[in-house]
């Protein structure tokens, strides 16, 4: 497989085969609650259990696993999950890596990133300057990129996530998927209408900032400004130069939904106190959309719990429904529930 040829699900069975006892086989759990308040049985896909606690390990060691004989160590741009990704994986076979990060990352996520053995760089405000000195590592350093989302590997390897879903439950008729740089619901969307043409997969994102709906509305990939986010882990671009990722959301996705930072909040909480689950703002885009009567449900439907990597004295404020600050914003105070 090369960055031009077209995915497919055998590449995703081969990601399968990569990652057998390393991170597969994540939990899918019923929610009665969602599912009593939503009239359909609803699936959590709990990847919240990945080593890292994120379902970025996926893809970060099917493309480790499949880097050229020789290489001396990686590289990539991250908003904190894929950085914790390649540091497991690069630590696991013991070559260097460096992970790019903008000052909007939440610091539990460096520190966590750190903690895994790999090197931090903090440029700029953005993805794009991230980005920027990452392939800066590449050029004049000799390290090979991992990209966020736009890497076959990448893709086939977060793929096995629809994978596993529809053949553990095959009556599931939605997927609601976070969606960021694309790389997560390429993958799911492939594995998923590969087993069952029929089934929705919507992707889903923050509302400020939300590169893959913004330029799937242009029809080409567009740069957008970047803003501080309870959904950090959705933050980010795609890049202009997007070889793989734009397209598979394009032709694969059935739509896609945007939610507030308010919706996303409350969201938090009611996978909290329902489910008794911590996850990131991220993880609870496709809840938060339901509660904001933004989709209709018509039958069996799974979402991705996708991350659990966040700053606990903000969640900790989110459950005791106390304000958050985001940058200039505040979100005021909304106990559970209220």
């Amino acid at each position: 497989m090369t960055d031009t040829s077209p995915l497919t699900l055998d590449h995703i069975r081969a990601a399968a085969e990569t990652l057998l006892g390393i991170a597969d086989a994540t939990p899918l759990v019923p929610s009665p609650y969602l599912g009593s308040r939503f009239g359909h049985p609803f699936w959590l896909k709990l990847e919240n259990m990945q080593p890292i606690g994120a379902f970025k390990l996926r893809g970060a060691l099917n493309a480790v696993a499949n880097l050229p004989v020789g290489t001396r160590g990686v590289t990539c741009c991250s908003t904190g999950n894929h950085g914790r990704g390649v540091a497991y994986a690069a630590a696991e076979k013991g070559i260097r890596a460096v992970v790019c990060m903008s000052e909007l990352v939440p610091q539990a996520k460096v520190d966590g990133i750190r903690a895994l053995g790999a090197e931090v760089r903090i440029v700029g405000r953005s993805q794009d300057d991230a980005f920027a000195e990452s392939r800066r590592l590449v050029e004049q350093e000799g390290l090979a990129e991992i990209s966020p989302f736009d890497d076959p590997f990448v893709i086939a390897g977060q793929g096995t996530i629809g994978l596993e879903i529809l053949e553990s439950r095959a009556e599931i008729e939605t997927l609601l998927v976070p969606l960021s740089g694309g790389g997560l619901a390429a993958g799911v969307a492939l594995a998923a209408k590969a087993l069952k043409p029929s089934v929705r997969v919507i992707g889903i994102s923050m509302d400020r900032g939300a590169a893959m709906y913004e330029s799937l509305r242009a029809g080409h990939p567009v740069e957008v400004e970047e803003y501080a986010s309870l959904a950090d882990s959705l933050g980010g671009g795609i890049g202009i130069d997007n070889r793989l990722s734009y397209a598979m959301c394009r032709d694969l996705l059935d739509d896609v939904v945007l939610v507030t930072e308010e919706q996303i909040y409350r969201a938090m909480q009611t996978l909290y106190y329902e489910d008794r689950i911590v996850a990131e703002g991220g993880c609870v885009v496709g809840i938060a959309a339901l509660q904001a009567g933004k989709l209709e449900l018509t039958g069996p439907t799974a979402t991705i719990i996708t991350g659990r990597n966040l700053d606990m004295s903000v969640f900790t404020r989110i459950v005791t429904g106390q304000d958050v600050v985001l940058g200039d914003t505040t979100i005021k105070g909304m106990p559970y529930g209220a």
